[in-house]
């Protein structure tokens, strides 16, 4: 494949045909990149199971972090079009990361990235790769390598994040199953926001998760159940006693 390596490089100069509000918006390469400083991954595409499961959930949950080490943007390119990527974003709960249709995918063969995929029925897809720009101007460039598949070795975000400031610290991220209405349940969010511990709530309910779903997940039947990075902590008052 040969694929490029452009660090010094300007970036390609492409218009993306986007689309906003249910309207057409083209945004060109200066408009991402001119004065900035920004984090770009390219992937295979919308919806695929590394893309979905790791990539771009990981960028996400590191914005934060990224933002207060100098990031400007963090920019997730694809040959997709707007619409895929658009509905992409909303499954993923994407809120922090920009994704860009590279539809007819001309930014990333200026970027020396477009692959043959036809053997999986894709057409000309990107390489995964993930670089760092400033200004225009590709300082670092993590590829994976050239390998049978789609590897995912170094494109990732903490790679990413660890090139930038080795000593940035990652954000701690917890899940809280809750029920609506609970006292207990306001004060672990409550709790975790003022720790700046970022979560996601999931609502123990008849309709979706149930009390035995808690029940096998943290051998308990009552809300709040908090997990950080994994770990089981319990309920509000273990939370407190965790945090200190």
């Amino acid at each position: 494949m040969a694929l490029a390596n452009r660090e010094g490089q300007m970036v390609p100069s492409v218009t993306f045909r986007t689309r906003v509000h249910h309207e057409w918006v083209d945004v060109n390469s200066d408009d991402i990149f001119k004065g900035r400083t920004v984090v770009v991954f390219s992937l295979p595409g919308a919806f695929t199971p590394t893309c979905s499961s790791t990539h771009l959930p990981r960028f996400n949950e590191l914005a934060p972090v990224f933002f207060e080490n100098g990031v400007d943007e963090i920019v997730c390119m694809s040959v997709n079009d707007t619409f895929v990527m658009n509905e992409w974003a909303r499954d993923q709960e994407s809120d922090k990361v920009t994704l860009i249709p590279d539809g007819n995918g001309d930014f990333t063969d200026g970027m020396g990235m477009l692959v043959n995929k036809e053997d999986l029925g894709f057409g000309m897809r990107s390489w995964r790769y993930s670089m760092l720009v400033k200004d225009g101007v590709v300082e670092k460039m993590f590829v994976e390598p050239e390998v049978p598949g789609d590897p995912f070795e170094v494109s990732d975000a903490d790679t990413m994040l660890n090139y930038i400031n080795p000593e940035a610290k990652a954000t701690k991220v917890a899940t809280i199953f809750t029920k609506v209405g609970c006292p207990f349940c306001a004060k672990a969010k409550a709790l975790l926001e003022d720790n700046n511990i970022a979560y996601e709530e999931i609502d123990v309910s008849n309709s979706g998760v149930t009390s035995r779903t808690l029940r096998a997940v943290a051998n308990a039947a009552t809300v709040p159940q908090v997990f950080i990075e994994g770990e089981h902590i319990g309920g509000s008052d273990d939370l407190e006693v965790f945090l200190g």
